[in-house]
């Protein structure tokens, strides 16, 4: 079965959302042989915290000894695709993710899409957010991001019952750049990045859990918590993974373990001997590309997978 381009306009208070959606094949054999998956238009017009000017948005060229992952520069115009759980095993639940970049760029598929795949299988509908990159001039390089998650959370909850989804069951899950994003979106509670423009914006931009998977910039040169990262007990359930390799330092999710067992909010940390930084999932001969099972396990024991 394919399925043609589709396209239409859904009012909202005079704002537009582009809807598009796209055929595709599935790579995973556990998943069906095709869906439809939609991609959405963050915002309609100039996006918030917006400035300085970049080139077209496209993959970078890759350079002699990279591995192979898709990285795409040059984003000014946010957006999510939509992968929707297979209907056999979808359990309500919902994550939006964040590649990771160093705020550079988005490691597209390495952190983006076949993690989302990964997860459809365990029954979870996934959100990839396209969030603005490179770094804008002159602001913190969080900024720009953090609307766009927080706008991508609300668009989730707006369409839960669409997709399928609980609204109260809608995580972030981020790496490396992507997890500092994730946990931002964590700890900001009900405190907006930007202003609201229509009927989604009502919604929380709080995620129930985040999954924070070699999270970096967390901490300061001393190794300790930077003290915009506000943890307290509001703060939802987290999942950490980090190789004590790595040369983004653990500390990061060591010291946002701590803070959170300080809170009294339920937390789990993995600390792997070996992996070094930006392995997403990918199978590899250090036990740290095993996380996605942990995480699975953790999810089901705090709730999140099963139906309410």
């Amino acid at each position: 079965m394919s399925f043609g381009l589709v396209s239409r306009i859904l009012p909202s208070r005079g704002f537009s959302l582009f809807v598009v959606a796209v055929a595709t094949t599935l790579a995973s054999a556990s998943l069906a042989s095709s869906e439809e998956r939609t991609v959405l238009k963050l915002w309609e017009g100039q996006p918030p915290h917006e400035k300085g000017q970049f080139g077209p948005e496209g993959d970078q060229p890759e350079q002699p000894g990279q591995r192979q992952v898709r990285r795409i520069q040059n984003v000014t115009d946010p957006t999510i695709e939509v992968f929707p759980a297979p209907a056999d095993k979808a359990n309500g639940s919902a994550i939006v993710i964040c590649p990771g970049g160093g705020y550079q760029i988005l490691a597209w598929d390495l952190e983006g899409t076949e993690v989302a795949e990964r997860f459809n299988a365990e029954g979870t509908t996934c959100i990839v957010l396209k969030y603005r990159v490179p770094r804008r001039p002159d602001q913190e390089p969080h900024l720009a991001p953090l609307a766009d998650v927080q706008r991508a959370i609300r668009l989730t909850r707006q369409h839960a019952e669409e997709w399928k989804i609980d609204p109260d069951r809608v995580g972030v899950l981020g790496f490396s750049a992507g997890g500092n994003l994730a946990m931002f979106a964590a700890v900001s509670g009900g405190n907006s990045a930007y202003q609201a423009i229509d009927e989604a914006d009502n919604l929380s931009a709080g995620p129930d859990f985040a999954l924070l998977i070699y999270p970096a910039y967390l901490t300061d040169e001393k190794g300790e918590l930077r003290p915009e990262i506000r943890i307290d007990e509001n703060t939802p359930p987290c999942f950490f993974v980090h190789a004590i390799d790595d040369p983004v330092t653990a500390d990061s999710s060591v010291q946002a373990f701590r803070a959170l067992k300080k809170a009294g909010v339920n937390a789990e940390l993995h600390i792997y001997s070996a992996g070094g930084h930006g392995y997403g999932l990918r199978e590899s001969d250090d036990p740290v590309h095993t996380w996605p099972d942990a995480a699975a396990a953790w999810m089901k024991r705090s709730g999140f997978f099963a139906e309410k």
